[in-house]
């Protein structure tokens, strides 16, 4: 019982330290800035962000609900530990046991939280797919990869929204892309930013031959009112086309569709699920303005990579991670060496093991950049 109690005030003081480092007390003066907020006559004038701000103090009560009933649950077991040293009951003594190791485990998800500690990780975050090298396979890769994402956010508590599909010519897709929202939602996505390599039996190939195929995952933090990148017009072009894909009334028979292109960079933005082309242009700068922004901070990381003599250029062969499904059965990501055998379980959107091997390896990676710095 004793050992019982030890483990459980240990816990306490572990929890205290991760409150102070996660700023439960600024979360809680932030949530109560935006109940007061919503309790104004006007709230709901501009929707948008209305809802952005609903989002957001839900996130925040949950975050503060999981840390306080923590709180409330170790404090429960210590006292009734305490209370149960004198006479111990076997059966309080099995009950207290198996509720310190579910604490436990909760605990071990709040101090995950510890790892988010990027300058944009609680940014909601836009996501692009991209078909690389393959063919039909890696359009089918890439819709596979949409799929892997979209379940992970799905297990995660993310809401992501579908902004523009490209669907590929047999199977498959071209490109896609997504509007992810949801606490942390980039810090928990980036960890996929970069090229996908697949090597599996062609399911396109009457041989059944094996297969390399890759796709391109890009994350970048969705800066909205707060993005610093400012765009000249000059340095723009803006074509406008007949919407391709799905929709509703109007989507199809309107020339809605926007395509801009940054003509400095070559970065080119495509938008067509939205039903004007006043809402498709905006969300189409949004993205531009994320990639941008994301380019920018490559070009320092580069810099200070350099430095420190480690730079590889971003190349198409320099996959971040490879799903073998034929001749044997492994995904490793080659940033961290982390690796799992079950690739059905991966692309069903199980990534908690590749994405905390990330974000454990970019702290020592970003402690680093400071001392360059």
């Amino acid at each position: 019982m004793d050992e019982l109690i030890q483990t459980a005030q240990a816990l306490a003081d572990r929890l205290d330290h991760i409150g102070k480092q996660l700023n439960i007390a600024g979360m809680k003066t932030k949530l109560h800035a935006l109940q007061v907020e919503m309790t104004e006559s006007d709230f709901w004038s501009q929707p948008h962000h209305a809802q952005q701000v609903s989002k957001t103090v839900n996130d925040l009560q949950t975050e503060v609900n999981r840390w306080e009933g923590l709180q409330t649950d170790l404090t429960t077991i210590t006292e009734l530990a305490e209370l149960n040293r004198t006479t111990p009951d076997p059966d309080i003594t099995a009950e207290l046991q198996h509720k310190l190791q579910s604490t436990a485990q909760q605990f071990q998800q709040l101090e995950f939280q510890l790892l988010l500690g990027g300058s944009y990780d609680d940014y909601p975050a836009l996501i692009g797919v991209h078909a690389g090298a393959g063919g039909v396979d890696a359009q089918d890769w890439a819709d596979m990869l949409l799929r892997m994402v979209l379940r992970y956010c799905e297990q995660r508590g993310l809401t992501a929204k579908t902004i523009d599909v490209s669907p590929g010519n047999e199977a498959g897709i071209k490109s896609a892309i997504l509007e992810v929202t949801g606490r942390y939602a980039y810090g928990y996505l980036r960890s996929e930013h970069g090229v996908h390599r697949l090597v599996r039996q062609s399911p396109f190939n009457a041989d059944a031959l094996r297969q390399t195929s890759f796709a391109l995952i890009e994350v970048l933090p969705d800066l909205g009112e707060l993005n610093p990148i400012e765009i000249k017009e000059e340095d723009l072009r803006i074509d406008v086309f007949r919407s391709g894909g799905h929709g509703g009334q109007s989507v199809n028979t309107t020339d809605s569709a926007v395509r801009i292109t940054h003509l400095p960079t070559g970065t080119v933005v495509t938008c067509q699920n939205e039903r004007s082309q006043h809402q498709n242009k905006a969300t189409a700068m949004k993205i531009l303005k994320a990639k941008l922004h994301t380019l920018e901070l490559e070009k320092h990381q580069a810099e200070a990579a350099k430095l420190r003599g480690e730079y590889t250029s971003a190349e198409w062969g320099n996959q971040i991670r490879s799903y073998v499904l034929h001749p044997y059965k492994l995904v490793k990501d080659h940033r961290t060496d982390y690796e799992e055998t079950d690739p059905s379980a991966v692309l069903d959107g199980h990534l908690d093991g590749f994405v905390e091997a990330y974000l454990r390896h970019t702290i020592t990676a970003r402690v680093s950049n400071d001392d360059v710095d």
